[in-house]
């Protein structure tokens, strides 16, 4: 090799080899391969400074593409990391959601089975409570029917002449506290009536008066009305009703009928 041809034969290779490895430098390993056709020799030897100037070109422009390829690579990388970022966000989000609503529904579910149950529960007991309820006032009804039974049983039954008369006006009075004894009303009506509860006195200063005295014990109507019992007829000429408002007067007026021996 002569020595005219080795200066620019050595600029020729090193200016291809910078390209080279430039570009493969950038692009990783298999991603780009630069192929370099070997020039003429004579070409190359011709005109070695035109070589040299065309190599250094082409060596800038090769950087160049490959940085710009470089960075065109790392934006694609971040936009897919970015949308995998994204994706998987989203998705997590749905599953979330999805989560959310199921436990919405399972929480709803068990309230509302919860809020059947009590109103079945409370139907239940209220049911209970009005059948005890029923159960407890037909008890209620049929004692107060047995005790007016017995009650009505226990009364006693009076005769419908002086003799039973009498003795019913003496149980009234004792429930009233009206003092006066048989004997004591016995003897005033034989006196005042001769046992004739329709008996009325037109003769005496009370008829005069306009007030004629009036049944068994004769008595004059204010008297009655201002004595009469509570319980009794509210009729002067009842028996029983006219013996105890007589004798409530007396033991007003007198202690007691038996007290009383003559027109009072």
């Amino acid at each position: 090799m002569s020595a005219s041809r080795t200066p620019a034969f050595r600029r020729l290779n090193l200016s291809r080899k910078a390209t080279v490895v430039a570009t493969m430098g950038a692009i990783g390993a298999g991603s780009l391969a630069l192929a370099v056709v070997p020039g003429n020799d004579s070409a190359a030897a011709a005109s070695p400074a035109h070589s040299a100037a065309a190599s250094a070109p082409a060596a800038w422009t090769g950087s160049e593409q490959a940085t710009a390829l470089h960075a065109s690579i790392a934006k694609q990388q971040i936009t897919a990391e970015s949308a995998a970022k994204a994706q998987a966000a989203a998705f997590t989000k749905a599953a979330n959601k999805a989560k959310d609503e199921k436990a919405a529904k399972a929480h709803a579910a068990a309230e509302a089975k919860a809020k059947a149950a009590a109103k079945a529960k409370a139907a239940k007991e209220a049911k209970a409570a009005a059948k005890k309820a029923a159960a407890a006032k037909a008890a209620k009804a049929h004692e107060a029917k047995a005790a007016a039974g017995r009650s009505a049983a226990r009364k006693p039954a009076y005769a419908n002449n002086l003799n039973g008369w009498i003795h019913e006006s003496l149980a009234i009075m004792k429930k009233h506290h009206i003092p006066g004894s048989y004997n004591g009303i016995y003897r005033n009506v034989m006196r005042e009536s001769s046992g004739n509860p329709k008996a009325i006195n037109l003769w005496d200063v009370n008829a005069q008066n306009g007030i004629p005295s009036k049944g068994l014990l004769q008595v004059i109507p204010p008297t009655f009305k201002t004595y009469h019992v509570a319980g009794t007829p509210d009729n002067i000429y009842n028996p029983v009703s006219n013996i105890v408002a007589a004798c409530n007067y007396a033991a007003d007026k007198y202690g007691s009928m038996d007290n009383v021996n003559s027109a009072y």
